[in-house]
């Protein structure tokens, strides 16, 4: 399995002098298999870059869409294999928002807010409601799902391939003041042995308790929630709009100094764009090689 962060901003994109190191650019993660599969979690603004580099592949697309914020949609016109002939592209809603979430990935291509609309595209753009699993386990694509904790709902997914596994939940707040749809223990559950865990990361404790009940998780519980799985590798993610590449430096400072000190086998790392993660499974003892580049 190899993933490739495109985009790792949260709620707008932020270019900039003080965003070069991290990125500015909205939320978009490719994961390749080992069968060569592929699949596009989220479809925000860095999702133009990684279309370019999938313009050299016939393969088809696959998109999982966590839920429909613009930040994680507002890629989708500049995807360049949308303008492929006959290019096949399934797109995945989560759960949660049915048509409407469809609507919110498609519909800003109307000939208003975007010069084209989408019935115009020469690709063939398929989007599955229901039964995704089944759907994509066909194509020997193995996912999880499980309901985020976030104003208009949407979904995370844990990723199965040979042995390696990773978990993307972004947009999730771990201890919301609203109706709860995931509690802390289940997140343990579903997280319990990934090798790596992409989690919303977006607050720190001076940004609460103003923010308190907008969808995003503090730093802190999501460093431990990574202690409390037993996960392999954290990536913090979904980083706050106002947040420098001096303050991210810090935070990761932050967390070598947490994780040496909590539990020496974990690694953590601030998600950037063109950071590479490469996951293989060792025959010999079952450990999974996690190299990150």
């Amino acid at each position: 399995m190899v993933i490739t962060f495109y985009g790792v901003r949260g709620s707008t994109p932020t270019p900039g002098p003080t965003t070069v190191k991290y990125g500015g650019n909205t939320s978009c993660v490719h994961i390749e298999l080992s069968n060569c599969q592929g699949l596009v979690l989220d479809a925000g603004t860095g999702m133009r870059a990684l279309g370019q580099n999938l313009l050299k592949s016939t393969n088809d697309i696959n998109i999982l869409l966590s839920h429909g914020h613009w930040d994680h949609i507002q890629g989708y016109p500049f995807f360049a294999p949308i303008y492929q002939p006959s290019r096949q592209i399934n797109v995945f809603p989560s759960d949660k928002g049915g048509h409407k979430l469809l609507c919110s990935l498609f519909d800003q291509m109307d000939g208003f807010n975007f010069p084209l609309k989408v019935e115009n595209l020469p690709s063939n753009s398929e989007c599955i409601f229901k039964g995704a699993e089944a759907v994509l386990t066909e194509k020997n694509i193995h996912i999880l799902k499980k309901p985020l904790n976030h104003p208009g709902g949407g979904s995370a997914y844990r990723i199965e391939d040979e042995g390696t596994s990773c978990a993307y939940v972004t947009d999730n707040e771990l201890d919301p003041p609203y109706k709860v749809n995931t509690h802390y223990d289940e997140w343990v559950d579903f997280c319990s042995g990934v090798d790596v865990l992409i989690h919303d990361a977006q607050y720190t404790e001076d940004d609460m308790p103003h923010k308190h009940g907008w969808g995003h998780s503090l730093i802190s519980q999501v460093r431990q929630l990574a202690i409390d799985a037993n996960v392999g590798t954290l990536v913090l993610f979904h980083h706050d709009p106002d947040r420098t590449d001096a303050q991210l430096d810090e935070i990761q400072i932050e967390n070598e100094k947490f994780f040496k000190e909590k539990y020496d086998n974990n690694k953590s790392y601030c998600a950037a764009e063109g950071m590479k993660i490469t996951l293989q499974k060792q025959i010999a003892g079952g450990k999974t090689i996690i190299e990150v580049e």
